[in-house]
């Protein structure tokens, strides 16, 4: 399922009030406003003009609450995780949902990151680049600034109710078409591999 298709399957019917996290160029939040939702998306590299505001999320100002928070790609790198989640968390009115797809760094291990590995050379070598100096450069030091799963896992469990989870492949995304998400699929369903993406959902847990 397409990242826009899943989000909107988990938002109330529109005219919803939905806060993007880390909206990056922007095609998520325009499709969700295309379905008839009132968007708010924030980066601090933003695009200009509405739905977008050039903020970070602890600089964020809002006048009412918002009925679901997305974060695509973005908690990971989000400097203070915790203060991060309970931001959002004050963000949502009662009830609300918390929509993420992200990237588990700890999975890439083992024969996936051999798989990975390779197909960032071949990725390297079809763009005139020089290949990773090394397996280490290429699958840790690239990773080292980020959050694990576990550490994302952690804080989301401490603040909401989980109402989805499900791995997916996600390395086809890093590796600009070199793999289709059709090929990283089947390796993974043949447990050549693992899938390194996932997508949760939480509902506020306040009482």
């Amino acid at each position: 399922m397409e990242l826009a298709e899943f989000v909107l399957t988990h938002l109330p019917e529109p005219p919803a009030r939905v806060l993007e996290v880390g909206c990056g160029k922007g095609e998520l939040a325009r499709a969700l406003a295309a379905a008839g939702h009132d968007v708010l998306a924030i980066d601090p590299d933003a695009p200009a003009g509405p739905p977008f505001r050039r903020v970070t999320l602890e600089d964020l100002v809002a006048p009412e609450p918002f009925d679901a928070v997305v974060a695509s790609r973005s908690l990971h790198h989000l400097a203070d995780l915790g203060l991060a989640v309970d931001r959002i968390a004050l963000l949502l009115r009662p009830g609300g949902a918390v929509i993420v797809n992200d990237f588990a760094k700890e999975r890439l291990a083992g024969a996936t990151a051999e798989w990975y590995y390779e197909q960032r050379r071949v990725l390297e070598a079809a763009c005139g680049k020089a290949a990773p100096a090394s397996f280490h450069e290429c699958l840790h030091e690239e990773h080292a600034g980020i959050h694990t799963f576990a550490a994302m896992r952690s804080e989301l469990d401490r603040r909401f109710d989980e109402r989805f989870f499900g791995w997916l492949p996600y390395l086809h995304e890093e590796l600009q078409g070199v793999v289709s998400a059709e090929q990283e699929r089947a390796l993974v369903a043949a447990g050549a591999i693992q899938a390194t993406g996932f997508r949760y959902v939480g509902e506020d847990a306040r009482p």
